[in-house]
């Protein structure tokens, strides 16, 4: 016997278009009343699940976590409407999270890709520039579409921020990826290292805290999203702090970069730049922190409409997976009012149905 669930509210198919009746029938949408009664009726705004495009399953602090600690963190995102996470790098096998079908949609990019002794400790490949093209086809291979590149991190040498490879390496490298089928995204602080991403023929941008006026057409015209993890933004002054000491030019790099990181996202919005919902959970940042990082992109300007465009409607397709349609999964969240009026009613969500289960 099937298992039916009705959704008698409204359903936002996208910021424009709204919809009435919509079922899930074993697991699958459909705007198609079935002829049998319905095992459960929800009510409330429908959304599609949330979506979190830069997600650390499997990271903890110092690196790799087992099994029980991933489950938590998957459950956590879960439990706040994140139902799709690209994983932007892992020093996890977390393939096992994608057979669990209780558990939030998984793409996986592998592990980070950085220089040697310039990144955090445990998280990433750590490589000479001569490693790269290699170790890229091997990610890329053993991922899910996807590559993460740390583009630039504290050189100690010269006290401030610097591009991890030399820039004719990364397009090689990028190339390399390419040629496998496979996406890459970098890990971008500095302003410099934004130029050098999109000379490589990027395919996105993560934090893009050095945003600058002549980057927005390059963004626009080469089709490369943005996504700005403002949550985590949020820790650069301790970071500036740490720092400061011993690296004042550092410290007051990222001191500036943090001043200007709502100015530089909503520059980018206007200017036409996709732009899409992280967290960066894994390591410092809880997980389950989809909606804090919906509020920051709506504080740094964003229409509640656009928010969820980064969070949702438009987030799904660019990570291939369906939205809300005829034959999707039924991965949706519901809310007790419009959302794209009342933003915060995400931080409470009514209900939570992942692969036609509802969760709550």
């Amino acid at each position: 016997m099937a298992n039916i669930i009705e959704f008698s509210g409204p359903v936002l198919v996208s910021a424009d278009e709204e919809r009435r009746g919509l079922w899930s029938i074993d697991g699958k949408l459909t705007f198609e009343r079935p002829l049998a009664s319905p095992d459960k009726v929800l009510d409330g705004w429908v959304l599609p699940g949330f979506v979190d495009a830069h997600c650390h399953i499997g990271l903890g602090v110092g690196g790799a976590v087992d099994e029980q600690a991933t489950l938590a963190q998957a459950q956590a995102d879960l439990v706040a409407g994140t139902l799709l996470i690209r994983d932007c790098g892992s020093p996890s096998d977390t393939r096992w999270v994608q057979q669990r079908s209780d558990l939030p949609r998984l793409i996986r990019s592998g592990r980070h890709i950085a220089r040697s002794r310039r990144y955090l400790r445990g998280l990433g490949h750590e490589i000479e520039p001569g490693d790269l093209v290699e170790t890229v086809r091997k990610e890329a291979r053993d991922g899910d579409g996807w590559v993460k590149l740390v583009g630039d991190w504290i050189d100690r040498g010269v006290g401030d921020l610097a591009a991890s490879f030399p820039a004719k390496i990364v397009r090689d490298a990028i190339s390399a990826a390419h040629d496998e089928g496979a996406r890459v995204t970098a890990h971008c602080f500095a302003e410099d290292t934004i130029d050098d991403m999109l000379d490589a023929n990027i395919d996105c941008i993560e934090h893009a805290t050095g945003l600058l006026p002549r980057h927005l057409p390059r963004l626009v015209e080469q089709s490369v999203p943005i996504v700005p993890t403002l949550v985590n933004i949020a820790t650069f002054p301790d970071i500036a702090a740490q720092a400061g000491q011993k690296f004042p030019e550092y410290a007051d790099h990222m001191t500036r970069l943090w001043e200007g990181r709502r100015e530089r996202v909503l520059e980018a919005f206007e200017a036409g730049v996709s732009i899409y919902a992280g967290t960066d959970a894994g390591s410092v940042i809880k997980h389950g922190r989809i909606a804090d990082e919906m509020k920051e992109l709506h504080d740094a300007g964003l229409p509640p409409a656009a928010v969820l465009d980064a969070a949702a409607w438009s987030a799904r397709p660019w990570l291939g997976a369906d939205g809300i349609s005829d034959g999707a999964s039924a991965d949706v969240v519901l809310c007790s009012t419009d959302p794209r009026r009342h933003l915060e009613t995400v931080l409470e969500l009514k209900h939570i149905v992942l692969r036609g289960e509802i969760v709550r």
